[in-house]
């Protein structure tokens, strides 16, 4: 068989795949991308913008938001605002956190600081700035904010009470200034406002618990800043808070002596700010009876608010040295003018009500005591500072038939002070020294000092004369006094010479104590060795007995 006519064998035709295997890469790749894109947008927590007003330390990508120094979101982007006031951020928070945005969350940027309540945010010297989220309690969302240019001082949800304190004095706080009780820092002022209609001055505090349930319906605020030294009728006094205020202005309160407690307060309540605890004390006295004293001396010490007591009492004060006429004098005033001064006499602090039926009793007692002598004087409190006070004193020997009347009140008579009255004599005293003719006092003491000067030459001569006569009979009587004390040494000496009577006496005398010293030797002897032997016989031996003396019977 022929090579040629072989059979040629049929090929396999089969179709080729038209994708090949390795394409499955990619396309893994492209799913998990794209699940790692939707986990990430999933995952991904809201974004949210902050207005500032500079973005100073802040840069996108690096600047964090904290709470509680726990990172809670980043900056991802910095502009500036439409008008170029300001500066917007970008950032984006963690979704775990998104319950924080409500309406009443606050933000601000936390840096260096150092104040008089101390130093904070010096980590931020080596991390950078960062910004602060401080939650709220809204339950209405919201995604755009408006920083806080500082840090608040209370931090929302510290538990106490948030009250408004106002005044129109001449003392401001700012935000931070310490309210303190009995010493204790206990709360502080919150942010300032300032009301143009009424111009007052509106203050935000709060106070820390527990001592919020310190403030009632009856409790006074009053100022306590830096050192205060009052100069009044009691004389000196120097007030302080504590330490803290005497560096910066603050607020002390409490419940004036003999106020009730009063009802709690629970919700925001306004108080006044008093100068001092008197005027924040005199200010529960609702109701007050005026009356006028017409002062014929000088009010110079005279203050507003100088008290008003009666025989020690505290019972007013005075309300104006300044009082106006309403109409001014058609004639010159031939007479001297009294000063009018008006005094307040409050019906509470002597135990009356304090009521429109309290003030009607104090002023019928009043004026029952003026028509039968009660009078007013003025007298120093303190010769240091010269304040005055008004005094009002019965003088029973002064009656009189009808109270006066000035500019519709009625006038309580006044008497001189004794402080006066010694300013008065002493004054006359001068004038009366004054008018002494004291050239001729003096010519005519001159010349009785020169008369003296003789005198006393003339009494030194008769003195020396004196002196010599008393000498001399000195001398003579010394004289005699000797010679007769010689005569009694000699005559002395003579009675006891060898030979005489007295010289014969003396010498028995004493021969006659030898003998009975010698007689009682033996029984000295006895005693020296056994000293009971009188009282107890040992019956070693008799009795000695002294023996005679020769020539004895």
């Amino acid at each position: 068989m022929n090579k040629n006519n072989l059979a040629t064998p049929e090929a396999n035709i089969s179709e080729m795949k038209s994708i090949s295997k390795i394409w499955l890469v990619p396309f893994i790749a492209i799913l998990v991308a794209l699940w790692m894109i939707y986990y990430q947008i999933s995952n991904e927590g809201p974004l949210i913008t902050i207005e500032f007003q500079t973005a100073e330390g802040m840069q996108a990508g690096k600047t964090k938001i904290k709470s509680r120094n726990v990172d809670i979101g980043e900056v991802t982007k910095i502009r500036l605002k439409d008008d170029s006031a300001g500066v917007i951020i970008t950032a984006r928070m963690n979704q775990e956190i998104e319950h924080l945005l409500v309406a009443d969350s606050n933000f601000w940027v936390v840096s260096p600081q150092i104040t008089h309540t101390g130093v904070s945010g010096l980590s931020t010297l080596i991390s950078g700035v960062y910004i602060e989220i401080a939650p709220g309690s809204s339950e209405d969302k919201k995604m755009n904010f408006v920083a806080l240019d500082d840090p608040p001082v209370t931090p929302v949800g510290t538990p106490g009470l948030h009250i408004t304190l106002n005044s129109n004095d001449q003392f401001a706080y700012s935000k931070g200034d310490p309210i303190i009780y009995k010493g204790l820092t206990v709360g502080q002022f919150e942010d300032i406002y300032f009301n143009f209609d009424e111009r007052v001055v509106y203050y935000n505090a709060f106070i820390k618990a527990p001592y919020h349930q310190l403030i009632t319906s009856n409790t006074k605020f009053w100022d306590v800043s830096g050192f205060r030294i009052d100069l009044n009728s009691d004389g000196v006094s120097v007030n302080t808070g504590n330490l803290e205020t005497m560096l910066t202005n603050g607020v002390t309160f409490d419940i004036p002596e003999g106020m009730d407690v009063g009802e709690p307060v629970t919700e925001r309540s306004y108080f006044d700010i008093y100068a001092n605890y008197e005027a924040a004390d005199d200010e529960r006295y609702k109701e007050s009876v005026n009356f006028v004293i017409l002062v014929s001396e000088t009010i110079r010490g005279l203050k507003v608010g100088a008290p008003v007591e009666y025989r020690g009492v505290h019972i007013g004060q005075v309300a104006s040295t300044n009082l106006r006429i309403n109409k001014a004098p058609e004639k010159l005033i031939k007479e001297d003018f009294k000063i009018p001064v008006l005094i307040s006499i409050h019906p509470a602090r002597v135990g009356l009500p304090d009521d429109s039926i309290g003030s009607g009793l104090m002023a019928e007692q009043n004026k029952y005591w003026i028509k039968r002598g009660l009078k007013a004087v003025l007298r120093t409190g303190s010769l240091i500072t010269g304040s005055l006070f008004v005094d009002l004193q019965h003088y029973h020997e002064q009656p009189i038939d009808k109270i006066s009347q000035f500019e519709g009140y009625d006038v309580i008579p006044t008497v001189t002070g004794q402080f006066s009255q010694i300013t008065d004599k002493a004054e006359r005293f001068i004038d009366n020294l004054n008018s002494l003719p004291l050239g001729d006092i003096s010519n005519n003491a001159n010349e009785l000092l020169i008369e003296v000067s003789e005198t006393a030459k003339e009494l030194q001569q008769l003195s020396a004369s004196i002196e010599g006569l008393v000498s001399d009979v000195t001398k003579d009587k010394l004289s005699a006094e000797l010679i007769q004390t010689l005569k009694g040494i000699t005559s002395l000496t003579k009675d006891l010479s060898s030979g005489s009577k007295g010289y014969q006496d003396l010498r028995e005398t004493l021969r006659t104590l030898t003998d009975t010293m010698q007689e009682l030797k033996p029984l000295l002897n006895q005693l020296n060795s056994q000293p009971n032997s009188l009282i107890f016989n040992t019956g070693e031996s008799d009795s000695i007995e002294p023996k005679k003396q020769k020539g004895a019977k």
